[in-house]
């Protein structure tokens, strides 16, 4: 009765409050249009092009979302939409297991205020749109802390058994995902009323299965000297410089994504939190305490070391979802309706960039002018059928041909230089010697061609000759957005390989 009470207040107040209302229908809508109106990103690219390359793992990071990809692109074709849908679908199942995460800790009503903040933030609005490790990466993660949940606080013993296999697969998409396990290790260690899990045989159980589900990213590694491994720990650590002002480029890229009402809410009770309870762990209860050591080590480590290190934008973005749940206890929908006008604005100026294009984004990250890029090439593939084709950044232009034409187009290996996954396909460049090659430049800015016309320089000498062609331009509303310089390379020379 009382949950039927709360339902109907809570129908009461959206019909009240017009605007929350048409921000939750429009921003629906919005969503799923863009499945089929939004161009590709590179991220979408590149992990299009690990899934054509199948593998156990990958060089940047594990491999469900490349499955995931290969699997809707051989069943409904190699388009863009399929991509997008793609991710919106394994979005809503991490929708769905959020609230039903959220009801192991809240009332319906609470539940659903929580379903309604996480669904409100841009961060849902990139997942759904964007191919990530993220994407599976949540949706794991959410079906982690349920079976954790159903094992400790439920006594249902088999669950240990889902929540070692529901780890190791967002280890698969992430290895972020390292935070589950050593936060339901957190948990044990600080909960007295459950510590004596830590030293039952279901959970040694569940740490085995999690050990036997992320077999495929070992073993890949243990093939590829561990270069994955290397890459994300190591290597990374090399690039430590001391950058305090970067601290509040986290916080403004984290309110972003959570959109500054919800952001504010958690430092919020964070602040009332740790005022009430200090360093008296004991004293707080134990569902808090258990949504707690799955927020505050990610949050709080990434903050930490954001001065000293370049926190990206979507490394925090598994606290937030008991960060969520955990606040939801508390706030009151008058916070809700503020974050619902504010998530409103918010998408109301992303879908005018991605339509009207008024803002240009001086960024090989951007969904404008790749299809464009496209249709160019395969005429010039067409002119040139002989010709290989490939381009040197990271992978963004290179990971878009490969999608848009359907065939294989190089990298920086070219050059002999390291080039993320194209390393990793078992490319044979010697084959390619005495071979004609179509050198591809993207511009990060349409008006400034001066670097990227001096870096010809370093591909000299690989080739005989350098001749520039007429670039491809792509024009959206009467107006140039992108420019692509292209050059077509003779008598190609590859590099001498090290042993």
């Amino acid at each position: 009765m009382q949950e039927s009470a709360e339902d109907n207040r809570f129908i009461a107040y959206i019909v009240a409050n017009k605007w929350m209302a048409f921000a939750i229908a429009f921003i629906i809508l919005l969503r799923f249009s863009f499945i089929g109106v939004m161009g590709a990103m590179p991220q979408d690219a590149y992990y299009y092009f690990y899934g054509q390359h199948f593998a156990l793992s990958y060089f940047d990071h594990p491999p469900a979302i490349a499955w995931i990809l290969r699997a809707f692109t051989d069943l409904f074709g190699r388009h863009v939409f399929v991509i997008k849908l793609a991710d919106t679908l394994v979005t809503i199942g991490t929708l769905l297991a959020f609230y039903r995460l959220s009801r192991c800790f809240l009332s319906r009503s609470r539940a659903r205020n929580g379903l309604l903040w996480l669904y409100s933030t841009l961060m849902v609005t990139i997942l759904s749109l964007v191919s990530t490790p993220d994407v599976p990466l949540l949706f794991f993660w959410c079906l982690s802390l349920i079976a954790v949940y159903q094992a400790v606080f439920e006594e249902r013993k088999a669950y240990w058994i889902w929540a070692g296999i529901a780890m190791g697969l967002a280890f698969d998409s992430k290895y972020t995902a390292i935070f589950l396990p050593a936060g339901a290790v957190l948990y044990l260690l600080l909960s007295q009323q459950h510590r004596r899990y830590l030293w039952s045989p279901w959970f040694f159980i569940s740490i085995l299965l999690f050990c036997l589900t992320i077999l495929p990213v070992v073993i890949w590694n243990v093939d590829n000297n561990f270069a994955s491994f290397r890459f994300q720990s190591s290597e990374r650590v090399g690039g430590i410089e001391f950058h305090p002002l970067d601290f509040f480029g986290v916080i403004g890229h984290q309110a972003a994504i959570l959109l500054p009402v919800l952001l504010g809410v958690l430092c919020y009770y964070g602040y009332k939190f740790v005022r009430k309870y200090k360093w008296h762990i004991t004293r707080i209860p134990a569902s808090q305490l258990f949504l707690l050591c799955f927020f505050v080590p990610i949050f709080g480590i990434f903050l930490l070391i954001s001065p000293i290190y370049w926190v990206k934008i979507n490394w925090m973005m598994p606290a937030y979802i008991t960060g969520i749940i955990w606040v939801s206890t508390w706030v009151t929908l008058k916070y809700l309706r503020w974050q619902w006008i504010c998530s409103l604005v918010v998408h109301l100026a992303l879908a005018v960039e991605i339509i009207f294009y008024p803002v240009p984004i001086h960024s090989d990250d951007t969904m404008i002018g790749w299809s464009g890029l496209g249709a160019g090439v395969k005429e010039l593939a067409a002119e040139y059928p002989d010709d290989f084709i490939f381009s040197a950044d990271d992978y963004k232009t290179s990971a878009m041909l490969n999608l848009y034409l359907g065939r294989m187009v190089y990298s920086k290996n070219i050059m002999g230089e390291n080039a993320l996954q194209f390393d990793f396909i078992g490319t044979d460049i010697n084959a390619l010697r005495g071979r004609n090659a179509i050198f591809i430049n993207s511009l990060t800015d349409v008006n400034d061609a001066v670097d990227e016309l001096a870096f010809i320089k370093k591909l000299s000498p690989f080739f005989h000759a350098i001749t520039p062609l007429p670039p491809i331009v792509v024009k959206q509303h009467g107006r140039v957005v992108r420019k692509f310089l292209v050059f077509r390379c003779m008598d190609y020379h590859p590099p001498l390989l090290k042993d």
